[in-house]
């Protein structure tokens, strides 16, 4: 069985096989899931390359916060109430599923209230730094 799904905007095919329960697998399942490979697979259309998604890439905030694009723990924090930000520049460092991601501030400004520290676990979405 073939199965199409999206995570955060990025468009998986997977297959699925379901394994018989006489055959000694009580209800075990068997998944194949096929990775983007500089492209991505959109419907049934493999001929349409899109562009490879980074974690980094996904929206990490606006004028008013640095959100966290992903579930994870916070190893670093680069900033401290009061300093003055640029646009880019590295503001937390996250680990999600072994993977480092690197937030950085999304305009210039000024940080109001960081509002996480290093251990804190968090969610996808979580507000992690509020801008002036």
């Amino acid at each position: 069985m073939k199965l199409k799904i999206t995570v955060h905007g990025v468009a998986y095919e997977v297959d699925v096989e379901i394994l018989d329960a006489g055959n000694g697998f009580p209800s075990a399942r068997k998944i194949q899931h096929s990775m983007p490979s500089g492209g991505n697979v959109q419907g049934n259309d493999k001929t349409q390359p899109q562009k490879a998604v980074k974690p980094t890439d996904y929206p990490t905030g606006s004028s008013e916060g640095v959100t966290s694009p992903i579930a994870g723990t916070i190893i670093e924090v680069k900033c401290s109430d009061g300093e003055s930000v640029t646009k880019g520049q590295i503001l937390v460092v996250m680990e999600a599923m072994k993977m480092k991601t690197s937030i950085a501030a999304p305009t210039e400004g000024k940080i109001k209230n960081v509002l996480i520290a290093v251990g804190d676990s968090v969610r996808e979405n979580q507000m992690l730094i509020e801008l002036e």
